[in-house]
């Protein structure tokens, strides 16, 4: 039987002006050869709430400094259970979506772990990411995305006069 480490965790879909959203590509310390793609956050501190949690985790992973109303309320919440490093989670987590223009991503506020098990990160279109076959964090992402993000439309030339 696995035993499990209850954690609490606040995640953020960072999306820019094109649709893109933000993930980090990762690997596991205990099993390197493990990698997949995920969004921003982590874990809270025990008195801390999602929303703070999530700004705090923003600030340390991307340099980019909101206040947690910002966030509004999460747009998705689910229950995961995964291995990390030796440790088995099990991670109630909440999203919050939050859209920029763009963002130049700083990643000097990384913690030790980040600096070992984060190689990279990248703006991924939603339906590439799905296409990719690339393992990321949530399963669910491209179909959460699609329910959260309107559609884009490709701009249609102007009609010449008749």
């Amino acid at each position: 039987m696995t035993v499990y480490t209850p954690r609490r965790a606040a995640r953020v879909l960072l999306v820019d002006a094109a649709g893109r959203v933000l993930l980090f590509h990762g690997f596991d310390p205990a099993r390197p050869g493990h990698r997949y793609w995920f969004t921003p956050g982590g874990g809270l501190g025990a008195q801390e709430s999602p929303a703070a949690g999530a700004a705090r985790e923003l600030a340390e992973e991307t340099g980019l400094r909101i206040d947690p109303a910002e966030l509004g309320e999460p747009v998705w919440s689910d229950t995961t259970e995964f291995p990390f490093d030796g440790n088995w989670y099990r991670q109630e987590q909440d999203f919050f979506l939050l859209r920029v223009p763009e963002w130049q991503v700083d990643t000097v506020g990384f913690d030790d772990v980040e600096q070992r098990s984060i190689a990279g990160h990248r703006w991924w279109v939603p339906a590439e990411l799905a296409a990719s076959g690339e393992r990321y964090y949530p399963p669910e992402l491209p179909e959460l995305l699609a329910r959260l993000l309107p559609p884009t439309t490709e701009a249609r030339p102007e009609e010449a006069p008749c």
